[in-house]
């Protein structure tokens, strides 16, 4: 796969994503459906700041767990303009990608100790999937919660035409 197929990917996922995590209401952020599972104010923290990592993969080729930065979303709007940031910076970052940066390996660390490795070319699509597994989860969440769940391949049972 190419860069532009990534980015149109993105793309093409980004108008679903932003919908979900606008629909979320910051009473619901504590919500959690099972006490193994995560609070759904986490969970759309991570929809919105997995596009992230893909910056993280290309610039930095690592994601150090014990320094990686998450940032505070305390409201809907931090929330979708996290979004908005993190989906601009991976597209920007697709975009100026050099061959040397797609060819290195990525590193996933926890206080230094890699816990996992693969080249960056071929864990982008990976984590385009990841993001998308949790936009469905967070789907989930949102249905159990009564709220609405747009339209993201077709329409939703919400949808008025459906």
């Amino acid at each position: 796969m190419t860069t532009t197929t990534f980015i149109t990917e993105l793309e093409a996922e980004a108008a679903s994503t932003r919908k979900c995590l606008a629909n979320i209401p910051e009473d619901k952020f504590e919500f959690k459906p099972h006490p193994s599972s995560m609070t759904m104010g986490y969970l759309a923290s991570l929809v919105a700041e997995i596009p992230l990592w893909i910056t993280y993969m290309i610039k930095e080729g690592e994601v150090e767990f014990s320094t990686f930065k998450h940032r505070e979303i305390k409201t809907n709007k931090d929330l979708t303009e996290a979004f908005d940031e993190n989906l601009s910076g991976a597209i920007a970052a697709l975009k100026e990608a050099t061959g040397e940066q797609l060819d290195r390996m990525f590193h996933l660390k926890s206080n230094g100790e890699i816990l996992f490795s693969q080249k960056v070319a071929d864990y982008i699509g990976p984590t385009i999937n990841h993001w998308i597994h949790h936009r469905g989860q967070l789907t989930v969440y949102m249905r159990i919660c009564e709220i609405k769940v747009p339209s993201i391949y077709g329409p939703s049972g919400d949808d008025k035409n459906y």
